[in-house]
């Protein structure tokens, strides 16, 4: 059972009912570990989190293995993380980290498009979704509420899970799993299937199963027609 409680900036907050703050270790910061593998995000990120005079940040990690070791390790209060990680995608690690790290609230904070990502991210297990064209000052608020109990979602991430949103030009994109739209981006980015098999950790005869089935559910023949795709879903920059 859930209580919707407010607003904020178009996302809704959602609160178990029952559910109680996290204080953390230090009740009068908030432990971090910011996860992207830009350096000016992360400084960015630190800046703000640390000038709020209310978190601290331990670490800074710019891959997905790096920060599941450091994140199991250290046991933040809270992570800040992208999806578009090297060699393990932020949803795949949202997904390890919620079945070992109950304790850590994990915020995203991405540019990869809200429509087809933020339901993702709440299905994987992270606490809140914010994308990087927001104002960065909305992070403190964004990340008090996740650690106060609350889920901060856009309302377009809650109608897709509830069925309101229905059929949608996203409908193709919604029908790949979350391993199956990180080797989309890497082919579209023009990396080799040896390439993508080595960031992804896995052999080049899955990433070739995975760009058929991906031809297949988007009812494409050509890596020239999937960069269109692509781009038309604005997946890739």
């Amino acid at each position: 059972m859930v209580e919707t409680v407010t607003t904020y900036n178009a996302a809704l907050f959602v609160r178990s009912v029952g559910a109680t703050p996290d204080t953390g270790e230090d009740k009068n910061m908030y432990s971090v570990v910011v996860v992207d593998d830009h350096p000016a995000i992360r400084l960015a990120v630190k800046s703000v989190l640390e000038g709020s005079g209310q978190f601290k940040v331990m670490a800074e990690v710019d891959n997905g293995p790096a920060a599941l070791t450091i994140i199991r390790e250290e046991h933040p209060d809270l992570a800040v993380l992208d999806l578009d990680l090297p060699r393990l995608s932020g949803l795949e690690l949202i997904e390890r980290l919620k079945g070992s790290q109950p304790r850590t609230k994990l915020l995203v904070l991405t540019g990869q498009q809200e429509s087809i990502f933020a339901a993702r991210a709440m299905q994987a297990g992270a606490n809140g979704f914010m994308s990087k064209a927001e104002d960065l000052q909305s992070l403190v608020p964004a990340a008090l509420a996740v650690l106060a109990g609350y889920s901060m979602f856009p309302n377009s991430a809650l109608e897709v899970l509830s069925g309101i949103a229905g059929l949608s030009p996203d409908a193709l994109l919604k029908s790949l799993s979350d391993r199956e739209l990180t080797v989309l981006q890497n082919l579209a980015r023009g990396m080799s299937n040896k390439e993508i098999a080595d960031t992804l950790l896995i052999s080049n005869k899955t990433v070739s199963s995975y760009k058929i089935r991906i031809f297949e559910k988007l009812g494409i023949s050509s890596v020239v027609e999937l960069v269109d795709f692509a781009r038309v879903h604005h997946l890739i920059s």
